[in-house]
């Protein structure tokens, strides 16, 4: 099965805990303190693997943890960093924040890396901590939380050449003529349900990729038919094929209508090198109104080529052309880029006061509530520490004039702290 879209949730590894130790050893009496740091969590990575080219691993596992850093040990030991955790994704996965829907990255080279979540900083153990006036610091840091993120995944298959065209106009046929490509032939509209991707080769040095794109049909770009799936992957391609069938009754009007869809989807998809071709003319009723086809395309100044999949006539030229028309089309890399937009980051220090009853406040910020699960609260130097970093960054001035009492309760993140003057 063809998946080229998934949902799925990443995390990233938490830092490990710095550790409160003293060293101890006979006769050495206030050996001073030895805890040792955390090791750092595991990042969260996307890497292309050019041997994949469907989404298919991600309708089983759609949960993605890293491992944790390992907790600092006496002695000034460190605590072992964890493995980043690589995913595999095909070339030409596009990545979104579910939530958002902003687009995080593209990924199109092979062995491209993109991090989705960066793995917590391990916690400073308590020999940091150590001053002239305070020797023996019962003070150290937890290990920096977890990053989790909700994504979601779109593939658009890169191939040089895509073959488009109504329903049942010999698009999958052509693409097992031109290429080793086996797809679902039948005489039905709709017998391809998912893109297909095969190799042609031009000459000994030049092979080009084709993929065959599901029938279209009017109302495509607005979710009808197939179309609306599948339409992304044309948007990969450099040069299109276009297919007629010959046996419609009106083959330019079946012409203008995909060229309709392709520019409601994307204005850029008509833009395109495209070579126009009839198919099927091997049929007799296709021959008997060919001339009268080739005037009508020609009143619309559309150069039309005249070919037969099945009998595999002139499918040759149809390649060549195809080869030659590749060779002029500018990579997509140079294809234009939308406009940056700035988005000006916000300051972590930054912080909220909020109401939340008659005795009970809540402070949001990413700097205070870093901080605050960073605290180990059982130790009553790291206590001290924390309620510096309250008036440091300002939160105490302002609980003061939203109205704080005495007794009141102050949630941070997961935890509530009891307000004392």
């Amino acid at each position: 099965m063809f998946i080229d879209s998934a949902e799925i949730l990443v995390r990233s590894g938490k830092g490990g805990d710095g550790m409160v130790h003293f060293h101890r050893e006979k006769f050495v009496p206030r050996g001073g303190p030895d805890g040792g740091d955390g090791g750092k969590g595991g990042d969260v990575i996307l890497e292309v693997r050019p041997t994949l080219n469907t989404l298919q691993t991600f309708r089983h596992v759609t949960r993605y943890i890293a491992e944790s850093g390992r907790n600092g040990g006496p002695n000034n030991m460190s605590g072992k960093s964890a493995n980043d955790l690589v995913i595999p994704v095909p070339p030409g996965t596009v990545v979104y924040d579910a939530v958002t829907n902003e687009l995080i990255g593209d990924l199109t080279k092979a062995g491209e890396r993109l991090t989705l979540c960066k793995g917590g900083r391990g916690g400073r153990g308590n020999q940091h901590f150590a001053t002239s006036r305070n020797q023996a610091p019962r003070t150290a840091e937890k290990g920096e939380p977890y990053e989790e993120k909700r994504v979601k995944l779109e593939l658009k298959l890169i191939a040089d050449i895509g073959i488009i065209g109504v329903p049942n106009a010999g698009k999958s046929t052509l693409l097992s003529v031109l290429t080793n490509a086996r797809p679902k032939i039948a005489p039905y509209p709709f017998t391809t349900l998912e893109p297909n991707l095969g190799v042609a080769e031009v000459d000994e040095d030049t092979n080009i990729v084709l993929a065959d794109i599901p029938g279209l049909i009017e109302g495509a770009s607005h979710g009808a038919g197939l179309g609306h799936d599948f339409l992304r992957h044309i948007q990969r391609t450099r040069v299109l094929i276009h297919l007629l069938d010959g046996l419609s009754d009106d083959p330019l009007a079946d012409y203008s209508q995909i060229n309709s869809e392709l520019s409601l989807f994307d204005s850029n998809l008509v833009k395109k090198p495209q070579i126009v071709a009839l198919n099927k003319i091997d049929q007799p009723e296709v021959r008997e109104r060919l001339e009268d086809i080739k005037k009508r395309f020609k009143k619309q100044n559309v150069e039309l080529m005249t070919i037969s999949a099945l009998a595999r006539t002139n499918v040759r030229e149809l390649l060549l052309r195809a080869a030659r028309l590749l060779a002029e089309a500018p990579a997509l890399e140079e294809a234009p880029m939308p406009a940056p937009v700035y988005r000006p980051k916000e300051d972590a220090r930054d912080f909220h006061v909020t109401r939340e009853g008659a005795h009970r406040w809540r402070i949001s910020g990413a700097a205070i509530e870093r901080a605050a699960s960073m605290t180990y609260w059982e130790h009553d130097g790291s206590v001290r520490r924390f309620q510096k970093i309250m008036e440091t960054l300002g939160v105490d001035e302002a609980l003061r004039k939203a109205g704080v009492k005495d007794e009141d309760t102050v949630a941070i993140g997961d935890f509530e702290l009891d307000w004392r003057e």
